[in-house]
């Protein structure tokens, strides 16, 4: 698992070298330089020996936009936990930017108290199901406004996130690797738009940091589409076969089934997922007795409970979501997600199974 990074770094310097020798040129997969905050280039953790020289090849991160938002700052940071783990997460929280007002900006603040009331709000129904095996880490970071990028296709929206967005996820986890993550084992997960930003640092910040990546139990960018053309692009990068294996991206997104066929801004073309209740990547169901527990708000008390049958789960491997037969449900807007979008149910509907599924990652990566 560990070593997928170097493999395939190992592989491509030795296609360099040939390369070289057949007299061609000098060639770089990914212009710019970003003169940030932070490593922004990384030299390959292994190179092919040679009797006479080495090759070695550097990974650059594209130019980053604007200036990165000061991590060392702990206003920053929505969560800065005790280390009482092993292990730790960076949880990046969905889009939490709501302003349809005439002067909105379309990328806000990091400071907008509104976006950060609402990552409050939504880590207590995501984020706290990493705190019982891992040390959660959460930034603040500047997002995109849900009204600025409700039209964009799939990959407009990809794109529109490697501005001040990504300079900020990107300076947070510099921060984070060099003060506070003391060389443990960690998790990077997100959803919706933290998982747009979950991916981007699985396609480029980990390739420059081969020696953060090495220590990656797993990635779990729930509610935005993996796909295999994408993970092609990504040689080193694999998605998750079952419960319990680690280095891998753990993904899915849930709807109904009169969404088969509409438009989904989350849903990608040949998109993948993996059943969230038995783990597995074919179209097996898994019944609602299966599901361990959902995370319900109780509208009575105002308190989350844990509720048993609430969500059963098949996935539908030709569209490439999770198929989810819940009745009486809150769906997403439809404008955005399509008529039957369980989009906001990614997470809570399948507490419980991921909760266990997290400690079983856990706990495979620390006996290897």
């Amino acid at each position: 698992m560990k070593n997928n990074m170097r493999k395939w770094l190992l592989s491509l310097a030795f296609c360099i070298a040939l390369c070289g020798m057949a007299g061609c040129g000098k060639t770089s997969d990914s212009p710019g330089d970003t003169g940030q905050q932070g490593k922004d280039t990384v030299q390959e953790s292994e190179k092919p020996q040679d009797s006479e020289s080495e090759t070695e090849e550097e990974f650059e991160i594209s130019e980053l936009k604007g200036v990165p938002s000061d991590y060392s700052k702990e206003e920053n940071w929505m969560r800065l936990p005790e280390i009482t783990h092993e292990v730790d997460t960076i949880y990046l929280y969905p889009t939490s930017y709501l302003d349809d007002s005439e002067d909105a900006k379309p990328i806000c603040d990091i400071d907008n108290e509104a976006v950060r009331a609402r990552a409050r709000d939504v880590y207590e129904n995501q984020g706290t199901v990493f705190e019982e095996s891992t040390n959660v880490f959460a930034p603040y970071y500047r997002q995109s406004n849900i009204y600025a990028v409700g039209g964009l296709s799939h990959e407009e929206l990809e794109e529109y996130q490697l501005n001040e967005q990504r300079t900020d996820v990107y300076a947070a986890l510099d921060y984070y690797f060099e003060n506070y993550n003391e060389g443990r084992p960690f998790m990077i997960a997100g959803h919706s738009q933290g998982s747009i930003m979950t991916k981007i640092v699985l396609g480029e910040y980990m390739q420059a940091h081969p020696e953060y990546y090495e220590r990656m139990v797993a990635a779990y960018p729930i509610g935005f589409s993996i796909t295999e053309d994408w993970l092609l692009e990504h040689p080193y990068l694999k998605f998750a076969e079952g419960a319990d294996d680690t280095g891998v991206i753990v993904s899915w997104n849930t709807e109904g089934k009169g969404n088969q066929g509409q438009n989904n801004l989350v849903v990608e073309p040949e998109a993948l997922s993996i059943n969230p209740i038995n783990w597995k990547r074919d179209d097996t169901y898994a019944g609602f007795e299966e599901n361990l527990g959902s995370r319900i708000l109780n509208e009575e008390t105002g308190e989350y409970e844990i509720v048993k049958g609430v969500a059963d789960a098949q996935v539908d491997t030709e569209r490439g979501v999770v198929i989810c037969t819940a009745e009486n449900v809150e769906y997403s807007p439809a404008e955005l997600f399509g008529p039957e979008s369980l989009h906001g149910h990614d997470y809570d509907f399948y507490y419980e199974n991921l909760r266990e599924n997290v400690k079983t990652r856990v706990q495979a990566y620390m006996k290897q």
